[in-house]
Formats: C-alpha cells, sequence, structure tokens
C-alpha cells in the first residue's frame, strides 16, 4: 500500500506518508481509516513528496468531493508537504481541501511542515 497513516489519538494527530503511485482506492482507504478512526477534527501532517497520483480526472473529483463532505464538520488543521515539480499541479485539490474552516498550508520540506502543525493546538 502506498499510503502510510499513524492515527495518534492522545496527540489528536495524523501522520501521513505517501510512497509510489496512489489510486482512488488508496485514497479511499485512507480517508476510511481516518473517518472510522474519529479523526477528522485531528492535526493533520501530510508528506506526499515521494507519492504519484495516478488517479484520472473522474477518480480525483471523486476523492475531492468525499473531502469536501467532511467540511459540515469541524476538521484539523492540515500540512501537505510535497516536491517543488509537483506543487503547482496540486493547487487545485488544494483549493478544494482549503474550502474547510481550518489552518492549511503547503510546504516543501518536512521539518518546517511539522514544526508548525506541532505549534497548532490540537481540536476541542
Amino acid at each position: 500500500m502506498p499510503i502510510y497513516w499513524t492515527i495518534d489519538s492522545k496527540q489528536e494527530l495524523v501522520v501521513v506518508t505517501a510512497e509510489g503511485d496512489i489510486t482512488r482506492a488508496d485514497a479511499d482507504d485512507y480517508l476510511d481509516a481516518v473517518e472510522g478512526g474519529g479523526a477528522l477534527a485531528y492535526r493533520k501532517l501530510y508528506d506526499a513528496r515521494a507519492g504519484n497520483v495516478v488517479m484520472d480526472h473522474d477518480e480525483m473529483m471523486a476523492v475531492a468531493a468525499r473531502i469536501r463532505s467532511y467540511h459540515d464538520q469541524p476538521v484539523g488543521a492540515l500540512a501537505i508537504v510535497l516536491a517543488d515539480n509537483v506543487a503547482e499541479l496540486a493547487k487545485r485539490m488544494l483549493g478544494i481541501l482549503a474550502t474547510a474552516n481550518r489552518p492549511i498550508k503547503l510546504f516543501t520540506s518536512l521539518t518546517p511542515a511539522q514544526r508548525w502543525i506541532d505549534s497548532l493546538a490540537p481540536a476541542q
């Protein structure tokens, strides 16, 4: 599986690492885990520097619609780490993610992303 995650209920933090080709099924598995684990309101650190999204337009829009469907409830802050060369391609998805009432920030390096997400208090 190319998406690995840890849900830490004590710290209210989800740490995600993407490696290799990411399919819609992979994205759905991750979202199922976060939703099923009661972690939608947790802070999230998503490191996608080694990931490669291999979804077509319709699959991407289906994942985006699912993510957007969570925005009527509390969702945690999101730090996304992307390789420099894919940040531009990700703008559309980031726009959808940014519509939620939460802090969101894009990084190209993991350490600043970790510092930023750690500086935010867990959801109350």
